[in-house]
């Protein structure tokens, strides 16, 4: 699938601020099953220092820095991205995959932040733990099973509802409120996967309808590492594996990492800001015999 897309976030202040930093994820993932082709970046007022960095998930984003006082900041991400469709998972697996739980030994060390829990303590929710066994009987302790089975039980267990604010809810939340947004679903499946043995992170990027919507959001879903396969991409929201209709911003073992902007500024006491966003995208080609869900969800 070929794309084009512009991303535009407006912040609009009352008074006259100074900005701080900000860390951008606005530039689409350019390896492995999509191919970034052109990438803009337009930001006014002019930042005063601009680079880009490489994340450790390998993502590149930008970082900018500013001088003087404005009463806007306007940023506007033009970029061209062309996806292809991955290996079909069944093919990259030998039968000597142990089944799950995934023993730890078995990994790159590399991966080891990527099995850690999200309480304090590092231990993993025991809500998720027991959704995660659930699944794992009902999948006969197979990979692939486990995981189209946790996205069936997820569905089944959590209804889907739009939240813009506010940030991603831990997995016990989502599980005791019965609803979340894609972030929060993406949240429980990464913790989930964890504790069964499959290193996991947060994606945030786009997911592309057709007809299209007048404006799309960003949408968030969890990418799983297996071996054999590498990192691929579990929606569920969707309740499927991601096709060549998504494309990635940004993936972090932190969802909080993954933000389009983030960033501070300066300014008088009780200074109202104010944030409107678009995202448009134009597709040049769609995949062929793209079987895809025709339905798209919000962060």
């Amino acid at each position: 699938m070929l794309v084009e897309l512009t991303h535009t976030l407006t912040y609009q202040y009352d008074a006259p601020i100074s900005l701080g930093a900000h860390r951008l994820c606005l530039q689409p993932r350019g390896h492995g099953h999509q191919r970034l082709l052109e990438h803009e970046l337009i930001v006014s007022p002019e930042p005063s220092h601009q680079h880009a960095l490489v994340a450790a998930s390998g993502d590149e984003i930008q970082r900018i820095c500013f001088q003087g006082t404005t009463s806007h900041l306007c940023i506007e991400a033009h970029s061209k991205v062309e996806t292809q469709a991955a290996r079909a998972l069944e093919e990259c697996f030998t039968p000597l995959n142990p089944p799950l739980p995934y023993p730890r030994g078995h990994l790159n060390r590399d991966l080891y932040g990527a099995l850690e829990g999200w309480l304090p303590n590092g231990q993993h929710d025991p809500s998720a733990v027991a959704l995660a066994q659930d699944a794992l009987m009902g999948g006969n302790q197979q990979t692939l099973p486990f995981l189209r089975e946790l996205m069936a039980t997820i569905q089944d267990r959590v209804k889907y509802t739009e939240r813009h604010l506010g940030r991603a809810w831990p997995a016990g939340r989502t599980l005791r409120e019965r609803v979340g947004s894609c972030r929060d679903l993406a949240m429980l499946m990464v913790e989930c996967c964890r504790s069964v043995g499959l290193p996991a992170r947060f994606t945030s990027g786009y997911q592309l309808t057709d007809p299209a919507p007048t404006d799309y959001d960003l949408h968030a879903w969890a990418e799983i590492y297996l071996p054999g396969a590498g990192w691929r991409g579990f929606d569920p929201s969707a309740g499927c594996e991601i096709s060549e209709r998504y494309i990635v911003l940004a993936s972090s073992s932190n969802p909080e990492l993954t933000a389009a902007v983030s960033g501070d500024f300066k300014g008088p006491p009780n200074t109202i800001s104010n944030l409107n966003w678009t995202i448009k995208a134009q597709v040049l080609s769609w995949p062929p015999e793209d079987t895809a869900q025709e339905t798209t969800h919000a962060a």
